[in-house]
């Protein structure tokens, strides 16, 4: 009746005040699963340095590029212990609960809720000052495990092409030879031959079969023009384009000698060999870069230049117009 009678004149109802405990360590509640927690927490915290040592043995070895299998396993095992070590952390070595408190009156005073808030604070201080050691390992692995992610990225990027996308081995000057080494002459190749052509000293190199590469044809007896500005570029109707095709850098090895038609096996783009190599069809964007020659004293072809363009499929900062320098 009186706690009836105070909230119908708009007073807080009389109750007991009943305290709330602060937990402190010697509270059953928080006591360890583990019969002996020193030796347990030793053991973790080995687990988790031993996982450390795993995770960083991953980034070893993505980074050196060793075998697959020591990649998987460094990873994994890292993965395993710093997994395993905080389950068992939280298993052994956290308070075990439940929780019990008895029920009084639901509305909580002033000096109530302010208990509730200090034992909470409380309670979750005692679990980080327990254990600082394991919660530092912990922290550690995870910092470490976050640097290695980004070892894929970095890695995996590779060095900036900086201008070896717009270069190749040609230079002035350079002595058109075949896969043997052997130079090319006038009396190389009949009317209508073609053949693989690389700066001498480099076609049996990585780069000079990939980027160097270039097709040699005689489309005529005389002197051939391409285009305007190229008269001297194709002499005696030798002609020579770039071998990688300027749709996704497949090498343009086929020629249909009736139709004096470049084609590209890959996509069947096919390029006109008496109008500078413009596309006639397929979906090659641009025409094939054409190397400007001559013949020396001793009636061996060359390169006038470098290529004035840079060769093969397009890129972000591709130049289509004479490089600077060249």
């Amino acid at each position: 009746m009186s706690d009836e009678h105070d909230l119908e004149q708009g007073h807080e109802p009389t109750r007991t005040k009943v305290p709330m405990p602060i937990a402190t360590l010697s509270d059953p509640h928080l006591g360890d699963a583990a019969k002996n927690p020193n030796r347990t927490e030793a053991i973790i915290a080995l687990i988790l340095v031993v996982g450390i040592v795993m995770i960083a043995g991953f980034g070893a070895a993505y980074w050196q590029n060793w075998n697959p299998w020591a990649i998987g396993c460094t990873m994994g095992v890292g993965l395993f212990l710093l997994g395993f070590g905080l389950t068992a952390w939280g298993k052994y070595l956290m308070p075990q609960g439940p929780f019990v408190e008895q029920r009084h009156v639901l509305a909580s005073s002033t000096e109530e809720r302010d208990s509730m808030a200090a034992a909470l604070v409380e309670r979750s201080a005692v679990v980080v000052k327990r254990r600082k050691l394991l919660g530092g390992l912990f922290a550690l692995g995870s910092s470490i495990f976050g640097i290695v992610l980004i070892f894929p990225l970095l890695r995996s990027l590779g060095p900036q092409p900086g201008l070896s996308l717009e270069r190749t081995d040609w230079r002035k000057g350079s002595l058109l030879v075949d896969s043997n080494g052997r130079p090319v002459d006038q009396g190389t190749l009949v009317v209508g031959g073609i053949m693989t052509v690389y700066p001498d000293g480099e076609q049996n190199t990585t780069y000079g079969q990939s980027v160097d590469q270039t097709v040699l044809i005689r489309v005529q007896d005389s002197n051939l023009v391409t285009a305007k500005g190229r008269e001297s570029w194709a002499p005696a109707g030798y002609v020579a384009y770039s071998k990688l095709c300027t749709h996704l850098g497949c090498p343009v090895g086929l020629y249909e000698t009736q139709l004096e038609l470049l084609v590209c096996p890959c996509h069947q783009s096919m390029f006109n060999v008496r109008n500078g190599a413009v596309p006639q069809f397929g979906p090659a964007p641009r025409p094939l870069p054409q190397l400007a020659l001559y013949f020396d004293d001793n009636g061996y072809l060359r390169a006038q230049a470098p290529y004035d363009q840079a060769v093969g499929p397009g890129f972000f900062e591709r130049n289509t117009t004479k490089i600077d320098g060249i």
